[in-house]
Protein backbone atom coordinates (compact mmCIF):
# COMPACT_ATOMS: atom_id res chain seq x y z
CA UNK A 1 0.00 0.00 0.00
CA UNK A 2 2.82 2.40 0.65
CA UNK A 3 4.87 4.00 -1.99
CA UNK A 4 8.31 4.22 -1.46
CA UNK A 5 11.64 6.65 -2.94
CA UNK A 6 14.80 6.34 -3.04
CA UNK A 7 17.44 8.79 -1.92
CA UNK A 8 20.20 9.41 -3.97
CA UNK A 9 23.38 11.13 -3.78
CA UNK A 10 24.77 12.71 -6.64
CA UNK A 11 28.17 12.02 -7.92
CA UNK A 12 29.98 14.43 -9.98
CA UNK A 13 33.23 13.41 -11.81
CA UNK A 14 35.40 15.86 -13.99
CA UNK A 15 37.75 15.24 -16.02
CA UNK A 16 41.34 16.10 -15.55
CA UNK A 17 41.96 19.19 -16.88
CA UNK A 18 45.31 19.04 -19.28
CA UNK A 19 47.67 21.79 -18.24
CA UNK A 20 50.10 22.61 -20.96
CA UNK A 21 53.79 24.55 -21.13
CA UNK A 22 54.31 27.78 -23.49
CA UNK A 23 55.18 25.15 -26.27
CA UNK A 24 52.79 22.57 -27.58
CA UNK A 25 55.92 19.88 -27.65
CA UNK A 26 56.59 20.31 -23.81
CA UNK A 27 52.56 19.72 -23.60
CA UNK A 28 51.98 17.03 -20.92
CA UNK A 29 49.00 15.72 -19.81
CA UNK A 30 47.69 16.60 -15.99
CA UNK A 31 46.85 13.76 -14.31
CA UNK A 32 42.88 13.25 -13.73
CA UNK A 33 41.08 13.68 -10.88
CA UNK A 34 37.79 12.84 -9.47
CA UNK A 35 35.82 15.20 -7.26
CA UNK A 36 32.87 14.05 -5.07
CA UNK A 37 30.45 16.56 -4.28
CA UNK A 38 28.30 16.43 -0.85
CA UNK A 39 25.50 14.35 -1.62
CA UNK A 40 22.18 16.36 -2.26
CA UNK A 41 18.79 15.51 -1.34
CA UNK A 42 16.19 16.44 -3.76
CA UNK A 43 13.10 14.07 -2.14
CA UNK A 44 13.43 15.84 1.46
CA UNK A 45 9.55 17.47 1.23
CA UNK A 46 8.47 14.04 -0.49
CA UNK A 47 8.22 12.35 2.60
CA UNK A 48 6.70 8.64 2.01
CA UNK A 49 3.55 7.24 4.37
CA UNK A 50 6.20 4.81 5.78
CA UNK A 51 8.93 6.98 6.91
CA UNK A 52 6.20 9.48 8.34
CA UNK A 53 5.30 9.56 12.33
CA UNK A 54 2.48 8.32 13.25
CA UNK A 55 1.15 11.19 15.09
CA UNK A 56 -2.33 11.75 14.47
CA UNK A 57 -5.57 10.24 15.66
CA UNK A 58 -8.73 9.01 14.69
CA UNK A 59 -11.76 9.24 16.89
CA UNK A 60 -15.53 7.89 16.37
CA UNK A 61 -14.61 4.29 14.68
CA UNK A 62 -16.69 1.93 15.99
CA UNK A 63 -16.23 -1.63 16.82
CA UNK A 64 -18.64 -2.33 13.39
CA UNK A 65 -21.58 -0.68 11.45
CA UNK A 66 -24.40 -1.65 9.65
CA UNK A 67 -25.29 -2.56 6.39
CA UNK A 68 -26.45 1.38 5.27
CA UNK A 69 -24.72 2.74 8.16
CA UNK A 70 -22.69 6.09 7.31
CA UNK A 71 -19.21 6.41 9.34
CA UNK A 72 -17.97 9.46 10.76
CA UNK A 73 -14.47 10.23 11.37
CA UNK A 74 -12.62 12.92 12.78
CA UNK A 75 -8.77 12.91 12.86
CA UNK A 76 -6.95 15.09 15.23
CA UNK A 77 -2.96 15.96 15.39
CA UNK A 78 -1.49 18.94 14.48
CA UNK A 79 -1.78 20.23 10.53
CA UNK A 80 -2.31 22.89 8.09
CA UNK A 81 -4.73 20.70 6.16
CA UNK A 82 -5.83 17.03 6.15
CA UNK A 83 -6.57 14.21 3.95
CA UNK A 84 -7.73 10.92 3.80
CA UNK A 85 -6.73 8.00 1.97
CA UNK A 86 -8.21 4.27 1.23
CA UNK A 87 -6.14 0.91 0.96
CA UNK A 88 -5.26 2.12 -2.74
CA UNK A 89 -3.94 5.57 -1.45
CA UNK A 90 -6.85 7.35 -3.03
CA UNK A 91 -7.44 10.71 -1.64
CA UNK A 92 -11.27 9.95 -0.07
CA UNK A 93 -11.25 13.13 2.13
CA UNK A 94 -10.31 16.65 2.19
CA UNK A 95 -11.23 17.97 5.57
CA UNK A 96 -10.44 17.42 9.24
CA UNK A 97 -13.49 15.23 9.30
CA UNK A 98 -14.84 11.95 6.97
CA UNK A 99 -18.19 10.96 6.39
CA UNK A 100 -19.00 8.26 4.26
CA UNK A 101 -21.17 5.08 3.19
CA UNK A 102 -20.13 1.79 5.37
CA UNK A 103 -18.37 -0.64 3.01
CA UNK A 104 -17.05 -4.22 5.04
CA UNK A 105 -13.01 -3.98 4.71
CA UNK A 106 -12.44 -0.24 3.84
CA UNK A 107 -9.45 0.91 5.02
CA UNK A 108 -8.72 4.26 6.17
CA UNK A 109 -6.07 6.58 7.43
CA UNK A 110 -5.72 10.46 8.05
CA UNK A 111 -2.97 12.69 7.11
CA UNK A 112 -2.15 15.70 8.62
CA UNK A 113 -0.32 17.69 5.79
CA UNK A 114 1.43 21.07 6.09
CA UNK A 115 1.03 24.48 4.41
CA UNK A 116 3.17 22.83 1.07
CA UNK A 117 0.54 20.10 1.27
CA UNK A 118 3.63 17.83 2.14
CA UNK A 119 2.67 15.12 4.74
CA UNK A 120 4.07 15.78 8.47
CA UNK A 121 1.61 13.10 10.00
CA UNK A 122 -0.54 10.54 9.68
CA UNK A 123 -2.71 7.88 11.44
CA UNK A 124 -2.66 4.49 11.81
CA UNK A 125 -4.62 1.91 9.29
CA UNK A 126 -8.04 1.73 10.22
CA UNK A 127 -10.37 -0.73 9.10
CA UNK A 128 -14.08 -0.62 9.06
CA UNK A 129 -16.38 -3.94 9.36
CA UNK A 130 -19.72 -4.39 8.68
CA UNK A 131 -21.46 -7.17 11.29
CA UNK A 132 -25.48 -6.95 10.66
CA UNK A 133 -25.53 -9.68 13.33
CA UNK A 134 -28.78 -11.71 12.25
CA UNK A 135 -27.54 -12.72 8.81
CA UNK A 136 -28.85 -9.49 6.75
CA UNK A 137 -25.19 -9.72 4.75
CA UNK A 138 -26.86 -12.91 3.45
CA UNK A 139 -25.25 -15.63 6.18
CA UNK A 140 -28.86 -17.77 6.17
CA UNK A 141 -27.28 -19.83 8.80
CA UNK A 142 -26.36 -17.03 11.18
CA UNK A 143 -30.22 -15.73 10.17
CA UNK A 144 -31.73 -18.42 11.26
CA UNK A 145 -29.84 -18.74 14.39
CA UNK A 146 -30.34 -15.52 15.54
CA UNK A 147 -34.16 -15.87 15.02
CA UNK A 148 -34.10 -18.80 17.58
CA UNK A 149 -33.84 -21.36 15.04
CA UNK A 150 -31.21 -24.05 15.30
CA UNK A 151 -30.28 -27.65 15.94
CA UNK A 152 -29.11 -29.11 19.01
CA UNK A 153 -25.60 -30.39 17.25
CA UNK A 154 -24.61 -26.75 16.38
CA UNK A 155 -24.56 -25.38 19.75
CA UNK A 156 -20.90 -25.13 21.40
CA UNK A 157 -19.70 -24.40 24.64
CA UNK A 158 -18.69 -21.09 25.58
CA UNK A 159 -15.78 -19.69 27.91
CA UNK A 160 -16.38 -16.75 30.22
CA UNK A 161 -13.89 -14.58 27.85
CA UNK A 162 -16.52 -14.33 25.13
CA UNK A 163 -17.46 -11.41 27.14
CA UNK A 164 -14.63 -9.75 28.60
CA UNK A 165 -14.52 -6.25 28.67
CA UNK A 166 -15.88 -3.24 30.59
CA UNK A 167 -19.81 -3.06 30.02
CA UNK A 168 -22.55 -0.47 30.82
CA UNK A 169 -26.61 -1.07 30.98
CA UNK A 170 -28.63 0.54 28.94
CA UNK A 171 -31.27 1.11 31.40
CA UNK A 172 -30.76 4.60 32.49
CA UNK A 173 -30.70 5.48 28.84
CA UNK A 174 -34.01 4.16 28.27
CA UNK A 175 -35.24 6.47 31.37
CA UNK A 176 -33.61 9.45 30.39
CA UNK A 177 -35.36 9.06 26.80
CA UNK A 178 -32.15 8.90 24.95
CA UNK A 179 -33.97 5.05 23.20
CA UNK A 180 -37.24 7.03 22.75
CA UNK A 181 -36.30 6.80 18.59
CA UNK A 182 -35.28 3.29 19.03
CA UNK A 183 -38.83 2.63 20.52
CA UNK A 184 -40.48 4.70 17.41
CA UNK A 185 -38.86 2.52 15.02
CA UNK A 186 -39.51 -0.52 16.73
CA UNK A 187 -43.74 0.56 16.70
CA UNK A 188 -43.41 1.52 12.38
CA UNK A 189 -42.22 -2.00 11.98
CA UNK A 190 -44.69 -3.81 13.67
CA UNK A 191 -47.74 -5.55 12.66
CA UNK A 192 -49.72 -4.96 15.26
CA UNK A 193 -50.96 -0.95 15.45
CA UNK A 194 -51.56 -1.96 19.42
CA UNK A 195 -47.64 -2.09 19.64
CA UNK A 196 -47.36 2.08 19.93
CA UNK A 197 -44.03 2.90 20.81
CA UNK A 198 -45.01 3.31 24.30
CA UNK A 199 -45.76 -0.49 24.35
CA UNK A 200 -42.62 -0.80 23.54
CA UNK A 201 -41.03 1.79 26.51
CA UNK A 202 -42.71 0.00 29.10
CA UNK A 203 -41.91 -3.04 27.71
CA UNK A 204 -38.23 -2.74 27.38
CA UNK A 205 -38.29 -0.50 31.03
CA UNK A 206 -39.34 -3.71 32.55
CA UNK A 207 -36.71 -5.68 30.48
CA UNK A 208 -33.80 -3.42 31.29
CA UNK A 209 -34.65 -2.67 35.01
CA UNK A 210 -31.33 -3.35 37.12
CA UNK A 211 -29.30 -1.62 39.75
CA UNK A 212 -26.14 -2.91 38.38
CA UNK A 213 -24.77 -0.23 36.05
CA UNK A 214 -21.29 -1.89 35.37
CA UNK A 215 -19.77 -5.08 34.46
CA UNK A 216 -16.34 -5.57 33.95
CA UNK A 217 -15.28 -9.24 33.43
CA UNK A 218 -11.63 -10.30 32.90
CA UNK A 219 -10.26 -13.99 32.91
CA UNK A 220 -12.95 -15.75 35.77
CA UNK A 221 -13.32 -12.20 37.48
CA UNK A 222 -16.64 -10.73 37.74
CA UNK A 223 -17.12 -7.26 39.06
CA UNK A 224 -20.37 -6.05 39.76
CA UNK A 225 -20.93 -1.93 40.08
CA UNK A 226 -24.08 -0.46 40.95
CA UNK A 227 -25.74 3.04 40.78
CA UNK A 228 -24.17 4.09 44.05
CA UNK A 229 -20.56 3.04 42.41
CA UNK A 230 -20.34 0.71 44.58
CA UNK A 231 -18.53 -2.50 43.60
CA UNK A 232 -18.31 -6.26 44.55
CA UNK A 233 -16.28 -8.86 43.03
CA UNK A 234 -16.12 -12.83 42.43
CA UNK A 235 -14.67 -15.68 40.36
CA UNK A 236 -16.60 -18.01 37.91
CA UNK A 237 -16.50 -21.14 36.50
CA UNK A 238 -18.26 -22.62 33.11
CA UNK A 239 -21.46 -24.58 34.17
CA UNK A 240 -22.49 -25.34 31.53
CA UNK A 241 -25.76 -24.67 28.92
CA UNK A 242 -29.70 -24.78 29.08
CA UNK A 243 -31.55 -24.49 25.69
CA UNK A 244 -34.98 -22.84 26.19
CA UNK A 245 -37.97 -23.10 24.73
CA UNK A 246 -40.11 -19.56 24.04
CA UNK A 247 -43.41 -19.28 23.36
CA UNK A 248 -43.37 -18.02 19.79
CA UNK A 249 -41.76 -21.50 18.91
CA UNK A 250 -38.13 -20.14 18.84
CA UNK A 251 -35.42 -21.02 21.07
CA UNK A 252 -32.43 -19.68 22.88
CA UNK A 253 -29.74 -20.95 24.81
CA UNK A 254 -28.28 -19.59 28.18
CA UNK A 255 -24.79 -20.36 29.13
CA UNK A 256 -24.25 -20.65 32.54
CA UNK A 257 -21.29 -20.18 35.25
CA UNK A 258 -21.38 -20.60 39.00
CA UNK A 259 -19.26 -18.59 41.53
CA UNK A 260 -16.15 -19.82 43.06
CA UNK A 261 -15.16 -18.74 46.44
CA UNK A 262 -17.32 -17.63 49.79
CA UNK A 263 -18.08 -13.86 48.66
CA UNK A 264 -22.05 -14.02 49.24
CA UNK A 265 -22.58 -10.27 47.98
CA UNK A 266 -22.23 -11.55 44.58
CA UNK A 267 -24.73 -13.65 43.21
CA UNK A 268 -24.17 -17.85 43.19
CA UNK A 269 -25.41 -17.99 39.25
CA UNK A 270 -24.63 -15.52 36.35
CA UNK A 271 -26.47 -16.50 33.21
CA UNK A 272 -25.61 -15.24 29.51
CA UNK A 273 -28.13 -14.82 26.49
CA UNK A 274 -26.69 -13.15 23.47
CA UNK A 275 -28.66 -14.87 20.50
CA UNK A 276 -25.43 -16.61 19.99
CA UNK A 277 -24.77 -20.55 20.45
CA UNK A 278 -21.59 -20.98 19.97
CA UNK A 279 -17.98 -19.21 20.62
CA UNK A 280 -17.76 -15.40 19.07
CA UNK A 281 -16.99 -12.06 20.78
CA UNK A 282 -20.49 -10.65 22.15
CA UNK A 283 -21.62 -7.18 20.95
CA UNK A 284 -24.14 -6.95 23.62
CA UNK A 285 -26.33 -9.28 26.07
CA UNK A 286 -28.73 -9.74 28.64
CA UNK A 287 -27.35 -11.38 31.81
CA UNK A 288 -29.61 -12.90 34.33
CA UNK A 289 -28.52 -13.59 38.25
CA UNK A 290 -29.20 -14.98 40.96
CA UNK A 291 -28.74 -18.07 43.60
CA UNK A 292 -31.39 -20.17 42.07
CA UNK A 293 -30.23 -21.99 39.10
CA UNK A 294 -33.85 -23.01 37.75
CA UNK A 295 -35.19 -20.03 38.93
CA UNK A 296 -33.06 -17.80 36.66
CA UNK A 297 -34.10 -20.46 33.65
CA UNK A 298 -37.58 -19.77 34.34
CA UNK A 299 -37.15 -15.80 34.35
CA UNK A 300 -37.93 -14.50 30.64
CA UNK A 301 -39.35 -10.77 31.12
CA UNK A 302 -36.86 -9.25 33.39
CA UNK A 303 -33.27 -9.21 31.69
CA UNK A 304 -30.98 -6.58 32.04
CA UNK A 305 -29.12 -5.62 28.87
CA UNK A 306 -25.67 -4.61 28.30
CA UNK A 307 -22.96 -2.59 25.18
CA UNK A 308 -19.48 -2.45 25.52
CA UNK A 309 -18.62 0.76 28.14
CA UNK A 310 -16.98 2.51 25.26
CA UNK A 311 -20.44 2.64 23.03
CA UNK A 312 -21.90 6.17 22.62
CA UNK A 313 -25.85 6.35 22.86
CA UNK A 314 -25.82 6.46 18.93
CA UNK A 315 -23.78 3.53 18.50
CA UNK A 316 -26.32 1.82 20.88
CA UNK A 317 -29.00 3.19 19.07
CA UNK A 318 -27.47 2.27 15.69
CA UNK A 319 -27.40 -1.51 16.92
CA UNK A 320 -30.79 -1.80 18.50
CA UNK A 321 -32.31 -0.60 15.20
CA UNK A 322 -30.76 -2.60 12.86
CA UNK A 323 -32.31 -5.85 14.85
Amino acid sequence: MNRFIKRGSIVLVTAGILAGCASESDQQAADSQQVEEPAIDNQDTAEEASDVAQTVDIEGLQDHYHTGDKVKLIAKGDGAAWQWVDGNDQVIGDSEMLEIDAKDGLQVKAQALDDNDQIIGESDVMEIHIDDHHGTDGDEVASRIYSGFFYNDEIEARELSDWEGQWQSVHTYLADGDLDEVMEHKAEAADDPEKTAEHYKEYYTKGYETDIQYIDIHGSEVTFTDEKGEQQSADYEHDGHEVLEYERGNRGVRFVFKRVGNNDKMPKYIQFSDHAIAPQEALHYHLYWGDDRQELLDEVEHWPTYYPIDYTIEQIKADMMAH
